[in-house]
């Protein structure tokens, strides 16, 4: 007889869930003939009698209890249809079992990990500096201390770097996708398993006892309890919460890289792809897909129910059992293009409604994109930001004519028309802004553009040009308003393009932070300017005012503001190949500016020959640029200054 329907009804949760006695299991098959469940790891396996699933005919769902299931139990669906017969992995399996993709699934119990982040809030939307980077090149050492990328990098590799991204001032990361993907390297668009994290990703038990101590610690500098057993890590469910765990205790974010506009790039016979068997004689006969493809793989079937309610629910299950913060919804213009608008728009309504704080940014290339972040009750799909190009390409754009040639016209005006919220958009911190990002670096990409170093100077991406150019470009991205993110390597000028694969020629250069100097003081820059990001309200605020542009001297500075605050800062960048002395320049008001950064501190850090202000400079000259003050300043060649209101001249 069919298996028993103890604790099945209209609630009962798709996939294997742990139950009082034992587990639920349930899966959407609706033109299956029969479905049955294989639990266990006996061999000579046949469908029967009793191990068939009871349908419900009213939602197409088959569903059954087995006692005595317990956490890590594997399991498969057995499915017959018209199309044939055969195993199918559960498209809600919160795990995978080796040997992918003729793999079991594993029962988990997403209670067994013991979190440490109660206490742990996202920044305000404003205050986010986020980090994209992809987890299998990212990081990794063996024992000894040696590179062990080749071989792949872990999710618990990751927390390696964690103190490190926390001290550069990073508050949120991004990783590439994470779940599970057909192929063996990947940038992790190609996902099949959308529940499962990707196993390569897994730290082998032999190794767990290293990588348990080096969690532990990091947890304990933090004064965060009970330490972790290797039992407890002993899963890529449990070590992917263990990165978002130590992620929160350092006071970072975690936005999972989500992809809803299609799957795969290649299905297995196991996989979704006509997960209840029906005649493959089309790809729009498949209940998850259409026939339209994208990126190697197949455009969702956003007409469909249920299709809608899986994506949906894959991030509610995110949020609720990995706590994550949020998403980056990868090429949410595809899903518009084929018909998923109300699909967005109920999407960003339940995740709102479950978490408001939840961070939801789109990948939105459409003609309009402040439509995403519209609310439905305007045509928009509700999104909370979307990335924005405007800036991108203005100031690679000005980068790329500085070095073309110390006469060039730089089209400053450009960059600061880009500075402020592009049109349509009520405030800049609704766009993500970046110079580098996984697609534009990627060595693989025919439309690839050069990193920031390389865009300084093609011929020799560590000379002064190169290395202070890049200086005015991420500072200004630094600066300007909205969300700025930077790709793994930016930081520490990173010149060359990077990909997924185990080639050690394309891997991030860590050594280089003990080796080459020239790394190292970019870094030391970027984190020191992220630290007065963090100290000044403005650099975090709305306010912003380019009051002056000048293409042919290739200057460009600009107030920002908090209303209200009297912190007022003014920023000026300059791509001009030598300083300018006795340059005058509006100021918001009179009085003592300090001088809080110098970019030109940082070549050869500290910068024997540093050309600035002394720490100050004082605004007692006549109006000018519309501002009511002046002051007569130093701008170091291919320079960033920052001044800040001396707060002791702020007027009560």
């Amino acid at each position: 007889m069919p298996l028993a329907q103890d604790n099945i009804g209209p609630d009962t949760p798709l996939g294997a869930n742990l139950v009082a006695g034992g587990a639920t299991f349930r899966v959407w098959a609706p033109r299956a003939h029969a479905v049955h469940l294989k639990v266990g790891a006996a061999l000579g396996w046949e469908p029967n009698d009793d191990s068939l699933l009871v349908k419900d005919d009213a939602t197409g769902t088959w569903a059954g209890f087995v006692r005595f299931v317990q956490d890590g139990d594997p399991y498969r669906f057995y499915v017959v249809g018209d199309g044939g017969e055969g195993f199918k992995r559960d498209p809600r399996a919160r795990e995978l079992g080796p040997n992918f993709p003729d793999c079991d699934c594993l029962v988990h119990d997403p209670n067994t990990y013991p979190w440490h982040d109660e206490g742990y809030r996202p920044p305000a939307f404003n205050d986010l500096v986020v980090y994209q980077f992809h987890v299998g090149t990212y990081y990794a050492v063996d024992a000894a201390g040696n590179d062990a990328r080749a071989g792949g990098a872990h999710f618990l590799d990751v927390i390696d770097r964690v103190p490190y991204l926390a001290e550069l001032g990073v508050n949120a990361i991004e990783p590439l996708p994470i779940v599970e993907f057909e192929t063996h390297y990947s940038m992790g668009y190609n996902g099949t398993d959308d529940y499962s994290p990707e196993m390569d990703y897994e730290v082998p038990a032999a190794d767990l006892d290293r990588y348990r101590d080096k969690v532990n610690a990091l947890l304990a500098t933090k004064g965060l309890g009970p330490p972790l057993t290797s039992a407890d890590l002993a899963s890529q469910s449990n070590q992917l919460r263990a990165l978002v765990d130590v992620c929160h205790a350092f006071g970072i974010a975690v936005l999972l890289d989500v992809v809803y506009n299609h799957a795969g790039g290649g299905f297995d016979d196991q996989s979704l792809y006509f997960l209840d068997r029906a005649p493959n004689t089309s790809n729009n006969n498949s209940r998850y897909f259409t026939d339209q493809g994208w990126a190697g793989g197949l455009v969702f079937a956003y007409w469909n129910a249920d299709v809608r309610q899986f994506l949906i629910d894959n991030a509610r299950f995110f949020l609720g059992e990995y706590h994550v913060d949020g998403f980056r919804y990868d090429e949410v213009t595809v899903i518009d293009r084929f018909g998923g608008w109300g699909f967005c728009q109920d999407l960003t309504d339940t995740l709102r409604f479950i978490n408001p704080a939840g961070i939801q940014v789109a990948e939105y290339w459409g003609d309009d994109p402040s439509y995403a972040i519209r609310p439905r009750s305007q045509g928009g799909a509700g999104f909370d930001a979307v990335w924005h190009a405007g800036l991108r390409d203005s100031l690679r754009a000005a980068i790329a004519q500085a070095a073309s040639g110390r006469e060039t016209r730089v089209d400053l005006d450009a960059v600061a028309g880009a500075l402020g919220p592009p049109p349509g958009f009520p405030a800049s911190w609704r766009t993500v802004r970046h110079l580098e990002n996984h697609d534009l670096v990627y060595a693989g990409h025919d439309n690839r553009v050069p990193r920031v170093a390389a865009l300084g100077d093609a011929n020799d991406h560590r000379s002064w040009y190169a290395r202070s150019r890049a200086r005015v470009a991420n500072g200004l991205l630094l600066t300007a308003p909205g969300v700025p993110m930077l790709f793994m390597g930016q930081e520490f000028l990173e010149d060359k393009p990077w990909t997924d694969g185990p080639d050690p020629s394309f891997f991030l250069w860590w050594a280089g932070l003990d080796s080459d100097k020239v790394m190292a003081d970019h870094l030391h820059f970027l984190r020191d300017l992220l630290a007065v990001r963090r100290r000044q309200p403005a650099l975090r605020g709305e306010g912003l005012d380019a009051f002056h542009v000048h293409d042919d001297n290739r200057v460009l500075a600009f107030r920002r503001w908090v209303e209200g605050a009297g912190r007022d800062v003014v920023v000026v960048a300059s791509l001009n190949e030598s300083t300018f002395y006795n340059y005058s320049l509006g100021f918001p008001s009179a009085g003592r500016w300090l001088e809080v950064f110098n970019g030109d501190l940082y070549d050869t850090f500290p910068n024997p020959n540093v050309a600035g202000n002394g720490g100050s400079v004082e605004a007692d000259g006549p109006p000018l640029h519309g501002l009511p003050a002046s002051a007569s300043i130093v701008i170091p060649a291919d320079g960033l200054l920052v001044f800040a209101r001396d707060v002791g001249d702020a007027p009560s």
